[in-house]
């Protein structure tokens, strides 16, 4: 797989984009962790993920300009989420103070901090937990004087002062009533390693540092770095005259501080620092589900949150993620994670030459439906990434070939002399068009297609051809080119020996590989050419279903709109389950339901239960798959073009009947329609199976022709186990890559199976000596 092309994948992905409050955040404060903390009363958590990010809690919870909550997408759903005093709330609930934890420097690193505002012992805290030796100077009596003048009513001095007491934990030397003027600041730059200036906004005083167009000491705006190369400045000396923002303070001392441990370590002071500043996510975030609910209003507004104000307070908070795609998708959701990291994971899982590949059912179980796509806000489609890594699997021989060989073996029987076919209409030596089934509808309803092939011979003039096959849809999903590559040249060739006709598919799936396969042929769906010609009047009428739309025709509007114009002209009430564009896999695409057929009935039992009603739909393997978990569905086939009875109760056929269907089909066909003599086929002995026995046939990927070809072999060769006391027989037989075992026996010319399964290994033969 392409390296560049993974990377351009993931990118796509947005799910790790922080939310709108973390990324509004000076700080970037882990807002989402936080309250999810806190909304399960784990306060000592909330209380960890905030001093991570805000070294002076206590003065932040409760001055913090808070940009976090003016970005809140709870504010369109009732109101934003009061983060600023669940901070303070975690700080009260959340039990002592986690120690720092401090880091040890290769070599004693001496910094200067020039000024006890937030931002310069912000910058202090932050040096000393990588392990420098900090020193800070202040000029006034005390540090974070601004912030004592604010008053108890606004910043409790005791607030101020358990802050402050954290830093002698950290040796943090702290000298006020020292103040630092031109001379002393090249001093301390000569003196230390390196030196942080928070000391407001001074426009004179400090000659030795370059000035920008306005007078102030240049900072550069993303490393705080000014004209002296080991001294950094932020604050008021960064931003002028904007007004005060405690965080914004915090802001530059903790990126200062970066920058400043860099530049000792004579690292790169502007690498990965994209998102250092508040800025706009692209994180998507739907938050039309949500009901409206107003913030929590304190019982002691003076006071704060009590824990269970607290807590209600922080169940508001959505939290904000993306998984749109892990919304809708059973494949998505039951891996437990999002695609960015899916694509990492399959990535991985090819690029390894010797060992365990964990991922394969990771990249062989998604349907390739594309309803990721539809739903994601950047496009990304997960079964494109799925279908990229079966490619290299089928390439490089590592493929599975339990995932895939009974669909191919069933696609090669479609596309052999039992069941593929390319004739003019009877009569006609050009065909206009040629009518293409498709090799599910064939197996599914085989009457029915016998019934549209006559309606469109006698609608449609110019002839109208059969073309009987598959289009190739089981080899390109399963990742093998070269097979559906062959695949569409025998179709291509059969389509040029009829003539080059339009070709009309029933099925929606047969439609897109007849397009990618045959780029020259024109390709349409039966959908819209009944709808031209028209169909048997009122044949529905009376009838109430709920409409599937396949996941091939997800975006082909014409269709979708073709086929309900027929159901409402045939005399049915149509109900939409929901859009077609977000419609569902029944299981079946992509052969999913081979590789993990627990998941693939999860995904139709997801779907059937969205309405009461029966369904409807235009893809057979749709209709059988709903019928096979129980669910009342019809093809649209059955009713334009049914008889009697109940057709949304039919069964599902199961795999040994559609084989059986499509062979019958071709028969009657060329017998009926083209009056041709048939070859009697050899009777075979009846098969007596239980409910119980058939359905773990059905299960176990084993078809009725391959239990009596095990039971023949036995029969001829005699080679069998042979039970004296019951009577029964268990024997085997490996007719292709996979050795089926039977047990059974004979009850007049019929033989009862008791059991049957199958195992690819060989068992080897003791050599005679």
């Amino acid at each position: 797989m392409d390296g560049q092309r993974i990377h351009e994948w993931e990118s796509r992905c947005v799910e790790e984009q922080p939310p709108a409050c973390i990324a509004a955040c000076p700080v970037h404060l882990d807002v989402r962790a936080m309250l999810g903390c806190a909304r399960t009363g784990d306060w000592r958590g909330a209380l960890a993920t905030l001093v991570r990010a805000v070294p002076f809690p206590g003065i932040v919870g409760r001055i913090c300009d808070a940009p976090c909550e003016g970005a809140c997408r709870r504010a369109e759903a009732g109101g934003a989420v009061r983060i600023r005093a669940l901070e303070r709330a975690a700080l009260e609930f959340g039990g002592p103070r986690p120690p720092p934890v401090v880091g040890k420097s290769l070599r004693k690193v001496r910094i200067a901090v020039v000024g006890a505002g937030l931002g310069g012992l912000a910058a202090a805290v932050d040096l000393a937990r990588k392990g420098c030796a900090v020193t800070v100077f202040e000029a006034a009596e005390r540090p974070l004087g601004r912030l004592y003048a604010l008053g108890e009513a606004a910043l409790p001095a005791q607030a101020i002062d358990a802050d402050l007491a954290a830093l002698a934990s950290l040796g943090i030397d702290l000298r006020c009533r020292t103040p630092v003027d031109a001379a002393g600041l090249g001093e301390l730059a000569a003196a230390f390693d390196g030196v942080y200036l928070g000391v407001g906004a001074a426009t004179s005083g400090w000659p030795n540092l370059d000035r920008d167009g306005e007078g102030r000491i240049a900072v550069d705006p993303l490393t705080f770095a000014t004209s002296h190369p080991k001294i950094f400045a932020g604050g008021s000396l960064r931003r002028g005259g904007a007004p005060y923002s405690p965080v914004a303070s915090l802001h530059d001392g903790r990126y200062a501080a970066l920058s400043l441990d860099r530049m000792v370590q004579g690292a790169s002071l502007t690498a990965h620092r994209e998102h250092q500043e508040p800025f706009a996510t692209g994180l998507y975030t739907d938050v039309s589900g949500y009901l409206p609910a107003a913030p929590v209003a304190p019982a002691e507004p003076g006071g704060g949150y009590a824990a269970d104000e607290a807590r209600a307070e922080a169940e508001r908070c959505f939290p904000c993620r993306c998984v749109e795609c892990v919304k809708v998708c059973e494949y998505l959701a039951a891996h437990k994670s999002y695609p960015k990291r899916y694509v990492r994971e399959i990535y991985n899982n090819d690029c390894i030459v010797l060992g365990n590949h964990k991922s394969n059912r990771l990249s062989n179980a998604c349907s390739l439906c594309g309803l990721c796509e539809a739903v994601c806000p950047e496009r990304l489609n997960m079964g494109e990434i799925c279908l990229e890594a079966r490619r290299s699997m089928v390439d490089k021989g590592k493929m599975p070939p339990s995932y895939h060989d009974f669909a191919l073996r069933d696609m090669a029987f479609s596309t052999g002399d039992a069941f593929f076919l390319a004739r003019h209409q009877p009569g006609m030596a050009a065909s206009a068009a040629a009518f293409f089934p498709g090799c599910q509808l064939s197996a599914s309803s085989p009457e029915r297609v016998e019934a549209v092939y006559a309606h469109l011979r006698g609608a449609l003039p110019g002839g109208v051809g059969l073309m009987l096959g598959c289009c190739g849809a089981p080899a390109h999903w399963s990742g093998r080119s070269g097979l559906f590559r062959e695949t569409c040249d025998a179709l291509a060739a059969a389509w040029e020996e009829l003539g080059r006709p339009r070709l009309i598919a029933a099925c929606p799936t047969c439609r897109r590989m007849l397009e990618t396969g045959l780029p020259a042929a024109r390709v349409e769906t039966l959908w819209t050419t009944l709808a031209e010609v028209g169909v048997p009047a009122r044949a529905a009428a009376g009838v109430r279903v709920a409409i599937h739309d396949p996941c091939a025709a997800r975006d082909d509007r014409a269709t979708q709109r073709a086929v309900r114009r027929l159901l409402t002209q045939a005399g049915a009430s149509v109900v939409e389950i929901d859009a077609p564009e977000r419609t569902t896999c029944c299981g079946f695409g992509g052969l999913a339901s081979f590789v993990d057929p627990g998941l693939a009935d999860r995904t139709v039992d997801r779907r059937i239960a969205r309405n009461d009603a029966d369904y409807v739909t235009y893809c057979a393997m749709c209709r059988d798959n709903f019928a096979r978990r129980g669910k009342r569905a019809v093809h649209v086939v059955d009713l334009l073009f049914g008889g009697e009875g109940d057709a949304a109760g039919r069964p599902d056929p199961g795999f040994s009947r559609r084989q059986e269907n499509r062979a019958r089909l071709k028969s009657r066909l060329l017998r009926n329609v083209w009056e041709e003599p048939v070859p009697e086929t050899a009777t075979e002995p009846e098969l007596i199976l239980s409910p119980e026995v058939a359905a773990a046939l059905e299960r176990r990927l084993i078809l009725h022709e391959d239990v009596r070809a095990a039971i023949r072999h036995a029969e001829a060769s005699g080679e069998k186990i042979v039970d004296a006391r019951t009577g029964r027989c268990i024997a085997g037989h490996r007719p292709v890559a996979v050795t089926y075992w039977v047990e059974y026996a004979r009850q007049g010319e019929a033989f009862v199976v008791y059991r049957a399964y199958s195992h690819r290994m060989r068992v080897a033969k003791e050599a005679p000596e």
